[in-house]
């Protein structure tokens, strides 16, 4: 047992053990593990002799490796280093001149690249120079989606007193008997803009619309028509009645698709997994499409000044809040900051931001509010980084816009413009503030001045061709429109301006339209080259012509025939008074002759004036629901004369059908053409057709003809759905 103690006992009673006996050396060998552990490990656990085995420098390798990674991950959670304060110390290599230290400027500083001209920029010290943003008017709580109420005179600021008396362009007035402004050709319609994915950002959200429950029709002049039809699908208020997501609702195209495949999506609700959604025109396009242009490396905005980057710390664990959802916490988190530091742009603009995310998950306009009033002080706080200052009106601008209201976003977009009179995007977007409220004029002026300083800015092209169609300069629109969309430039592939410049070429006989038109169905604009529509609900069955057993709405049909001469004898008896209840088709849409039309119904709510006028007809039709409470179209008289066409085109949605009921029709010289097949109306009889297909119409006969049109819903339509569809 005495050689398994020493071997066990220690190396140094075992080493003179062997080399003072051969017998002790032969012992030793062969005493078994014990010995061999001896051997092996003897001079290394009394640290007296040998080095580190190779499974202890593993072992510590190991732990150093820990510490290391441990070390890192603390640096960067608890943001124990300053990273833009070595960043700005570094600014001192600054090669490229733009504001840090990267790979750009080694590559400067190595002469690899050519050290580029520098840019002018507005230095942070000039942020005191802003001190209109404190004076600039805030909508009041009490405004809705067409109109902001004046307040008391006190609350209203210098700039806004420009506006103040014009308040009644953004408001609807009642429509006076016949008045009607259905869907319009030269129509702009600004809506959110997605990505081409369709992200559900605050960015793409559009709120409720307002819950029409006023008794007679609304209707806007022709100035004013040209951006604010839109406003009736895009701008949603918080506070005004919820709609809830509609099933199967989806893509709205133009004319005459059977194909439904790349409907446009219209409405941004939050639906269930089931249900579907609208979405603006501009956000229908393919996930796939490859970007036409390669896409330029942003420069990070500089959001802190000196002051902000000492509660650095602070700022970011706020803004860590924010970006994991919990915005009830990071509100409270960035107003106890504004409380300690109140001349802190950052904690301002990051209580602005917290204020705009809790708007969109509260859906409340109140909060957006307060979110478009906090921007305006972040901006207006002095020593302001230039940066935030453009970002945090940028933002305002863009939620006035989403309340609709557009006078106060034009402000801030005039004011970003003065501040910023370089940056031509900027420009653009005053251009676009304009035409939202039917001022094509002044939107004229600004892409006329951005297309002489940069003659291939293709948004400028797109929009400026766009006015010229809408001043009805149907030739000289085409170059613009069709260079804008070739220029591949952010905002021109979009669905409007295919519509527009196909339309355009169609008018001067130009074959090259249904390319346009093709192309734009390509790209997901479209449903199909027919159905041009752009506001549609995905899935509905598609075709030009109807029967009404495949409507479902034959009590309508057979209720209107059996009393289509009580429905002619108004209609006549209305064409013989003096009051004017049959006005001009106003919409651009005839190529030549006289057009004229008697509105009893517009967007689901009854004209009671104009009803007098047609009192039995009135009655008759409010027991139909379908179409007296379909909000996307109207029912009205449709007289025309001789010698009139009517020019191809396509009516806004794909959720409606459209009946005619032929009162006096001539024997020979009218027709109407629906996609690909013409035909002719009978007196007594219904036509049905689905006009988002594109549609024509010729009275080459020798008398008038006076037909009676009835707007009801898609048969494929939910309860639900006719309910939530804002109002076309």
């Amino acid at each position: 047992m005495a050689p398994r103690k020493n071997a066990k006992g220690g190396g140094g009673n075992s080493s003179s053990s062997s080399s003072g006996s051969p017998t002790g050396c032969t012992s030793g060998g062969s005493s078994s593990p014990g010995a061999r552990r001896e051997t092996k490990q003897g001079g290394l656990k009394n640290g007296r002799k040998g080095g580190l085995s190779g499974s202890s420098f593993f072992t510590w390798f190991m732990v150093i490796a820990l510490l290391g990674v441990w070390t890192s991950v603390a640096v960067v959670w608890f943001d124990l280093v300053d990273y833009e304060e070595v960043l700005g110390k570094l600014g001192i290599y600054d090669a490229d001149g733009d504001g840090d230290f990267d790979v750009d400027d080694a590559k400067v500083l190595l002469g690899l690249k050519e050290k580029p001209a520098p840019k002018p920029t507005v230095p942070p010290e000039e942020a005191d120079m802003y001190p209109w943003l404190e004076d600039q008017v805030l909508e009041s709580p009490g405004e809705n989606l067409h109109q902001e109420p004046e307040g008391p005179a006190e609350e209203l600021q210098p700039e806004d007193h420009v506006f103040v008396g014009s308040d009644a362009d953004d408001r609807y007035e009642p429509m006076g008997p016949g008045a009607v402004h259905e869907e319009t050709e030269d129509s702009y319609h600004i809506e959110e803009t997605a990505s081409p994915a369709y992200s559900q950002d605050m960015e793409d959200m559009i709120y409720e619309q307002e819950n029409p429950d006023s008794s007679e029709p609304v209707v806007v002049d022709d100035a004013e028509r040209t951006y604010q039809e839109t406003d009736d699908v895009t701008y949603r208020d918080y506070d005004e009645q919820v709609y809830e997501p509609l099933q199967n609702e989806g893509t709205e195209s133009s004319d005459n698709a059977v194909d439904n495949s790349n409907t446009i999506l219209e409405e941004l609700h939050v639906p269930p997994a089931e249900e579907q959604q609208e979405v603006p025109p501009e956000t229908n396009k393919k996930a796939d499409e490859p970007e036409k242009k390669g896409k330029v490396k942003k420069k990070k905005p500089k959001l802190l000044n000196k002051f902000d980057k000492t509660i650095k710390a602070e700022l970011d664990a706020a803004e860590k809040l924010r970006k994991r959802g919990k915005i009830e916490e990071a509100v409270n988190a960035f107003e106890e900051l504004v409380r300690k530091y109140p001349q802190s742009p950052g904690a301002r603009y990051g209580k602005a931001q917290c204020e705009d995310d809790l708007a969109e998950k509260r859906r409340s306009n109140e909060i957006l509010r307060r979110a478009i009033e906090t921007y305006q002080e972040a901006a207006s706080l002095p020593d302001a980084p230039t940066d935030l200052v453009k970002l945090s009106l940028k933002r305002r601008s863009d939620r006035q816009q989403f309340l609709g209201h557009m006078r106060g976003s034009l402000l801030t977009l005039q004011k970003l413009v003065q501040l910023f009179p370089d940056d031509t995007s900027l420009k653009n977007d005053l251009g676009v503030g304009y035409l939202l409220i039917g001022d094509n004029d002044s939107a004229k002026k600004v892409y006329e001045e951005v297309l002489s300083v940069t003659p291939n800015d293709g948004f400028a092209k797109v929009h400026y061709g766009f006015i010229l169609k809408a001043q009805n300069k149907i030739a000289e629109s085409i170059p613009f429109l069709k260079e804008g969309i070739e220029s591949g430039d952010p905002g021109t592939d979009d669905g409007r301006f295919y519509f527009h410049l196909g339309d355009a070429m169609q008018r001067v006989g130009n074959k090259e339209a249904y390319r346009w038109y093709e192309l734009g169905y390509q790209r997901g604009h479209f449903a199909s080259v027919w159905q041009r529509s752009l506001y549609n609900v995905q899935g509905l069955k598609a075709q030009p012509w109807w029967t009404p057993k495949e409507t479902g709405y034959t009590e309508l049909v057979k209720s209107l025939e059996r009393n289509w001469k009580l429905i002619r004898d108004e209609g006549l008896a209305a064409m013989d008074k003096t009051q004017g209840l049959f006005l001009p088709e106003d919409e651009n849409l005839r190529e030549k002759g006289d057009w004229s039309q008697f509105t009893l119904w517009q967007q689901g709510r009854k004209n009671e004036n104009a009803c007098k006028g047609a009192p039995k007809t009135c009655s008759l039709l409010d027991k139909f629901p379908e179409t007296t409470g379909c909000r996307r179209g109207q029912i009205k008289y449709s007289i025309m004369h001789p010698g009139t066409h009517v020019w191809p085109h396509t009516g806004p949605t794909n959720c409606r059908l459209r009946m005619h009921l032929g009162l006096v029709i001539p024997k020979e010289g009218c027709k109407i053409r629906c996609a690909n097949e013409t035909r002719t109306w009978e007196e007594g009889k219904v036509l049905i057709f689905d006009d988002s297909f594109e549609h024509e119409v010729w009275q080459d006969a020798t008398s008038f003809r006076l037909i009676f049109i009835v707007d009801v819903w898609h048969p494929e339509l939910t309860p639900h759905q006719r309910h939530s569809l804002p109002a076309i």
